[in-house]
């Protein structure tokens, strides 16, 4: 039986890119449904179909499992090239992985995703520029360590997908990241997989207003590549 996967908009939506992106590179078959935002909260709506009215959600057969994380861990148990197989960049995975799930707030809240626009922050400060640096420094000790290009070595694998969505917010907002992870991001960005989810966010004619308020408050809108809709 073929998985489903409920997502939310290709603007927004950075938790449904994660499990999207993933199993689109490693080519793993699944239905690819699409629920937007339609509202500031859509937990009501999203509870016909996920127990935390949140989305990802992927469903097989008579199971739902929800959160980019729990999704990632239950098709690693049945499609090995998920992790890494070199057993020290997997264990490095796991690290990289749970710490991009777990925190980077500053930058969740700072520099909301949004693949069609580009977006000039009227500064950094202290707390975005220790999380980016972080970042860096993340990303580099991966390339680093094994080899790349990707993050844990010569395949694409979930750590990659899991960092997907702050590649869209590094050419966004036009983050300085340096050198090394620059190309990182430059090679995520023109992946297969990453071309589809930009091609679907232009095309998208869905416009959720707190998403929008959110990217006005974040800086000056110099750039919006998206289709234009009327009105």
């Amino acid at each position: 039986m073929t998985y489903t996967l409920i997502t939310a908009n290709r603007n927004y939506s950075s938790w449904s890119l994660r499990p999207w992106v993933l199993l689109k590179a490693l080519g793993i078959p699944f239905e690819d449904r699409i629920e937007p935002f339609t509202r500031p909260v859509n937990y009501e709506a999203f509870r016909d179909f996920s127990p935390t009215g949140q989305v990802p959600v992927l469903i097989d057969g008579d199971r739902t499992v929800w959160d980019s994380l729990g999704i990632t861990l239950y098709l690693a148990e049945r499609h090995p090239a998920v992790w890494p197989a070199d057993e020290a960049a997997r264990a490095w995975s796991y690290s990289a992985v749970t710490e991009m799930h777990a925190g980077f707030r500053e930058l969740r809240n700072r520099c909301t995703m949004n693949v069609g626009v580009r977006v000039a922050l009227p500064e950094i400060g202290a707390a975005l520029a220790a999380e980016i640096a972080r970042l860096v420094e993340l990303w580099e000790d991966g390339l680093l360590r094994f080899g790349g290009p990707w993050l844990a070595g010569p395949a694409f694998t979930a750590v990659d997908a899991f960092y997907a969505p702050v590649a869209w917010r590094v050419r966004t907002y036009a983050l300085d990241v340096g050198a090394p992870a620059a190309a990182w991001v430059d090679q995520m960005i023109a992946h297969p997989a990453m071309q589809l989810w930009e091609q679907a966010a232009l095309d998208e004619a869905w416009r959720e207003e707190s998403h929008e308020a959110e990217i006005a408050a974040a800086g000056t809108l110099i750039a919006d590549h998206r289709r234009q809709i009327a009105g």
